[in-house]
């Protein structure tokens, strides 16, 4: 619970944890409670049982209704993708991975080894917010598309086959036995296609080299579609069908420009960018629009989850990692899950209550520390 609360607080290590229990926000939840004990405590939870608890989690917020959305067709969609934490040339333990990496020490570039860990996450994203449902630490001598090839087979068991429909991924998953397990796992899949695969890209590009199928136009933005229909893809000896598109955006930035005084300024200038994609997918039947709309959907698993989960919810920080690698992964299982619910809480509680959200989600966490500090209603 110590590691929950404080997860759920944002808090930054698990020695803060420690001064929180003993004195600060948790004090009054959880009372005195050392780094040492908790370590020792994470050590000896089996993950399993967290991940079946996660398990239960998910199970319920999708009766409530939580991953449905109107733009995903009634599929629930799952984003594949990994990230690296808890990279140092001094903690490590049995389980990490290690590579040889140049940097400076003392003034002076030499070549050390660096231990690092990497996770495969599977996230719901289909619905009004990106819904985490089970995380996998890579191993030693495993790629991270084996890796999550792994965690779906445990989601599979844990979750049942029929809770999510539609797999969404960067290139790095359109690899022919990739493909092959999932479709015999029964899922449709919508995957990047980029140079690692040059000869279905080839193809693509030459099918798609015409005028666009559709075009559609915004105050600041102008999409190009093109359906490139079913493909020849070589390293499969199979046919997939491609999409195509051209996306061009009007943002806003800031250029330093120079003065006759010599002096320089800041000044916002408003440019256009484009950026093209390729689809790959097994899916028949449905629009180019929406491959483009499942395959961009992909992005809220960095964008909403590594990216606020390595800034404020600390994955990253190596806590508890020297020599106790059950530790870190129990850890790591419950500041997901931490994350999962609090951000359940924000959506659900605050933000329906608004028509516009009276705090962000980060505010919410410190929020929920003084709701720990401050003394319960019946209290005396």
């Amino acid at each position: 619970m110590a590691v929950f609360l404080g997860s759920a607080c944002q808090l930054a290590s698990i020695h803060q944890v420690e001064t929180e229990c003993r004195g600060g926000a948790l004090s009054k939840r959880i009372g005195p409670l050392s780094e040492d004990t908790i370590r020792y405590t994470l050590e000896r939870v089996d993950p399993a049982a967290v991940a079946g608890l996660w398990g239960v989690i998910a199970r319920r917020l999708k009766r409530n209704g939580v991953l449905r959305s109107s733009w995903a067709l009634g599929l629930v969609v799952a984003a594949l993708d990994g990230i690296e934490i808890c990279s140092s040339f001094t903690r490590c333990c049995d389980a990490c991975l290690e590579r040889t990496v140049k940097h400076m020490v003392d003034g002076e570039m030499r070549e050390e080894v660096q231990y690092y860990h990497r996770i495969s996450v599977v996230t719901i994203v289909s619905g009004a917010f990106p819904v985490p449902v089970g995380l996998r630490f890579q191993r030693k001598g495993e790629t991270e598309v084996e890796c999550t090839l792994a965690l779906l087979k445990e989601l599979t068991g844990i979750l049942g086959r029929r809770f999510f429909d539609l797999l969404v991924g960067d290139a790095l998953y359109l690899q022919a036995p990739f493909v092959k397990a999932v479709e015999e796992m029964g899922f449709d899949w919508v995957f990047n296609l980029k140079a690692n695969q040059p000869e279905l890209l080839a193809e693509a590009e030459r099918v798609t080299g015409g005028q666009p199928d559709r075009m559609i136009s915004g105050p600041d933005e102008e999409l190009s579609v093109w359906d490139g229909g079913e493909v020849y893809w070589p390293a499969a000896d199979r046919s997939v069908r491609v999409v195509k598109t051209v996306r061009r955006q009007s943002v806003t930035r800031v250029a330093v420009q120079g003065t006759k005084g010599g002096t320089k300024r800041r000044v916002k200038e408003k440019v256009v960018e484009e950026a093209t994609n390729f689809y790959a997918s097994n899916l028949g039947g449905v629009s180019p629009l929406f491959l483009h709309q499942v395959g961009r959907s992909r992005w809220s698993i960095d964008t909403e989850v590594f990216q606020v989960m390595a800034k404020e919810g600390n994955l990253k920080r190596p806590s508890i990692h020297q020599g106790h690698h059950r530790a870190l992964v129990v850890l790591t299982m419950i500041r997901l899950l931490a994350y999962l619910l609090a951000m359940v809480f924000y959506h659900r509680q605050i933000c329906s209550h608004f028509s516009k959200p009276p705090y962000g989600f980060s505010d919410l966490a410190r929020r929920f520390a003084y709701w720990f500090v401050a003394p319960s209603l019946d209290s005396s």
